[in-house]
């Protein structure tokens, strides 16, 4: 595939990404992709380079073949957090332990 090739697969997925995104989140923006630096230097792309009108390449740590939306929402709001106590448990008395009778190997 040649590299003009490549770059128009990709952008077509970019397309497809951000239609999804603005489907099911239609109170969040998108604004921008997030691509790791090794992509963004393979494909030619440019930090800030807008490549569909709104939206912007951005460097992001993901993950080399991978990319994200991203946008101005925060998409685990409403998510429970659970919180974990812990517990330090002390003694207050001591228990004596038998020597054991097993030989080692």
């Amino acid at each position: 595939m040649s590299e003009n090739g490549k770059i128009a697969k990709n952008l077509e997925r970019f397309v497809q990404a951000v239609a999804a995104h603005d489907r099911e989140n239609p109170t969040h923006t998108a604004w921008g992709i997030g691509l790791s630096h090794f992509d963004m230097e393979r494909l030619g792309f440019e930090e800030g380079e807008e490549i569909i009108p709104g939206i912007q390449i951005q460097t992001d740590g993901g993950v080399s073949g991978n990319f994200r939306v991203l946008c101005d929402g925060q998409h685990d709001e409403g998510k429970v957090e659970s919180e974990e106590e812990i517990v330090h448990a002390v003694s207050t008395r001591e228990v004596p332990v038998a020597p054991s009778t097993r030989e080692m190997p």
